[in-house]
This record gives structure tokens, C-alpha cells and sequence, in this order.
């Protein structure tokens, strides 16, 4: 077989087994909810840091320095290593900074000298939710519900635990929850829309999305994913047209954001749009050079139109960033 009937059967291979894979909705990463405050002013009170140290942290703190910040703090940690309000301030600072690690080690330390604070809490709860570790961010959670029951930023991050368990039911009570907590919970509706459709029930999860976009572009938030879930569910119901303005709504959220073009590009490939699916694909493949998942579907539309050097290029590539990074396709 030649090299070029090796890459044709190839791709082939694959389609199919994209088509049976299907395509579902896409979770916002938790990497930096909102309702994880920086550290401030109040928490240098609470530390005792007093001088010229003080003054510096403040004014790293203050200008997003926060390396700066955590350095002076390691000083200060070393030597006064019994201080629970250094120790949340230097936890703080660290989740910040992405060291979620080391964020939890240091809260916990500060927890076997005093009890957490609430928002000390939540920072450990979601450090451990970024690290995977949910087992460990569910019991932090649950105190904070119970000491909390008004706040829906805590059944919230439950329910988000239940569905990454798959227990989707569970996550959509969890949701509900929380915004019967606060009906405009633009998340809460996004992630609802998630569980419904992970349950099949479709229809209540088209609202979900609808109402999560319908916020989104009320309150400017510019986030791009309900209008991508939106699209993505209404591809999998074969609604075509309806499909093609989410995905346009979802780029223009934020035009930096590849899934939006490369899942814009696979509808107009559908409706037989070629020259304006390759552009989307293409745009996706610049916004986003690590993801692979545009290559494959040039490579794809390339073939049907003969053009067969283009399609095996396409495929290469596609090829190389699967066995580069296997988990970069979203």
C-alpha cells in the first residue's frame, strides 16, 4: 500500500470513529472561578506583618505581583511558622500563582492551627477540584454549604463534582439548588444544560443553554461557552441552521477562541459552504496550533475536493499533534 493510500484509509478509520463518538458539550475549565478572591490589605492585617515587609507585600499584592509577594511570604512563614493568618495569606497567594499543591499544603497547615476562615475554605476546596482531587474538595465544600446554606457558589461546585462522577441526576438537583439560590446563576444554567443533555433530555437543555447565552450577552460577560454548547447541541439534533448562530455568537464572545470556529467550520461543511467551512478550520488551526482536531477535518474536506497533497499535509499534522499531546482535542 502507498503512502498516500496508507493516510487515505487512515483517515477514513478515524471519521468513523468520530462519527460514533458523537460530540457532546464542553465544561468551562475550573482553573479560576471568581469566587476565588486574591488576597488583600485585610489579610496583611490579619498576619501581623508589620515595616518595610509590609509595605512591599502590600504593594506586590496591589500591582499583581504576586511572586514578589509569595517570596517575602516564605521569609516570613520561616520565621514565624506557627501563624495560621500568615499561612492562609502565603495559601492565598499560591493559588494565585497556579500552585495549587502547595496552595492546599499551606492552608492545611494553617488549619491544624486554627479553623479555615470561609473564603480560605473555598481556595483549599478548589485547589483540590484543579488538582482532581474531588473526594477531597467535596467534604470542604459540604462544610462550607452547611455553614452557608444561602450561597450558591457551594452547591454549585457540588454539582459540578457529581457530573465530572457522572451522576448526572445528582448534578442537575445540585444545580437546581443553587439557583433556586440565584435564578440568574449564569453557570449554574450552562452546566444545567450539561446534565440534561447528558440525560437525554434534550429540549430542557437547549433552554438551559439559551438562558445561560441570554445572560451572558445581558451582563457582557464574553464568556464562549453557553453559545457553544448551545451549537453543539443542536448539531447533535441535526438542527443545522438553527446551529450555525451559536457558533457565530460564541466566536464573537471571544474571537480567540478556536472551538467556536472549528465546530462553525464542521456546520458550514454540512450545509456544502466548503470555501467557508476551510477558512473557519483554518482560523481555528492559527487561533489554536496544539489542537488537532481542525487538521483532521481539512484533511477531510481537502480529500472530497481532490486535493490530495493538501489533504495529506493536513493529516501529518494532525497526526503529529495527536502523538504530541493525545489530550489537546477538547
Amino acid at each position: 500500500m502507498t503512502r498516500r493510500a496508507r493516510l487515505a484509509a487512515l483517515a477514513a478509520g478515524l471519521w468513523v470513529s468520530a462519527l460514533a463518538r458523537g460530540t457532546a458539550g464542553a465544561q468551562e475549565p475550573a482553573r479560576a472561578d471568581p469566587g476565588v478572591a486574591p488576597p488583600g490589605v485585610l489579610d496583611l492585617d490579619a498576619a501581623q506583618v508589620e515595616g518595610d515587609r509590609r509595605l512591599l507585600i502590600e504593594e506586590a499584592l496591589k500591582s499583581g505581583a504576586y511572586d514578589r509577594a509569595q517570596a517575602i511570604l516564605l521569609e516570613e512563614v520561616e520565621r514565624r511558622p506557627a501563624s495560621p493568618a500568615l499561612l492562609r495569606l502565603l495559601g492565598g497567594v499560591l493559588f494565585v500563582r497556579g500552585e495549587y499543591l502547595s496552595s492546599a499544603v499551606a492552608l492545611k497547615k494553617a488549619e491544624a492551627l486554627a479553623p479555615l476562615d470561609e473564603r480560605s475554605r473555598f481556595t483549599l476546596a478548589m485547589s483540590y477540584v484543579v488538582m482532581g482531587r474531588r473526594g477531597w474538595a467535596r467534604p470542604e465544600l459540604e462544610k462550607l454549604a452547611a455553614a452557608d446554606a444561602k450561597n450558591p457558589l457551594y452547591p454549585y461546585w457540588m454539582a459540578r463534582l457529581d457530573y465530572d462522577e457522572e451522576h448526572y441526576a445528582a448534578a442537575v438537583e445540585g444545580f437546581r439548588r443553587a439557583l433556586a439560590l440565584d435564578p440568574a446563576y449564569l453557570k449554574a444554567h450552562d452546566n444545567l444544560g450539561l446534565a440534561y443533555e447528558a440525560l437525554g433530555r434534550y429540549e430542557e437543555a437547549v433552554r438551559s443553554y439559551q438562558e445561560a447565552a441570554r445572560l451572558n450577552r445581558e451582563r457582557g460577560t464574553h464568556s464562549p461557552w453557553p453559545a457553544l454548547n448551545l451549537g453543539i447541541l443542536l448539531t447533535r439534533l441535526g438542527r443545522i441552521e438553527e446551529a450555525e448562530p451559536p457558533f457565530r455568537e460564541s466566536a464573537r464572545q471571544d474571537p480567540r477562541f478556536a472551538q467556536a470556529h472549528y465546530q462553525l467550520g464542521l456546520v458550514l461543511e454540512k450545509k456544502g459552504r466548503r470555501a467557508d467551512a476551510i477558512a473557519e478550520l483554518n482560523e481555528a488551526a492559527q487561533l489554536d496550533p496544539r489542537y488537532p482536531d481542525p487538521q483532521y477535518a481539512l484533511a477531510r474536506l481537502f480529500r472530497r475536493a481532490g486535493e490530495t497533497a493538501k489533504a495529506d499535509r493536513a493529516l501529518e499534522r494532525f497526526l503529529a499533534l495527536k502523538k504530541e499531546k493525545p489530550a489537546a482535542s477538547p
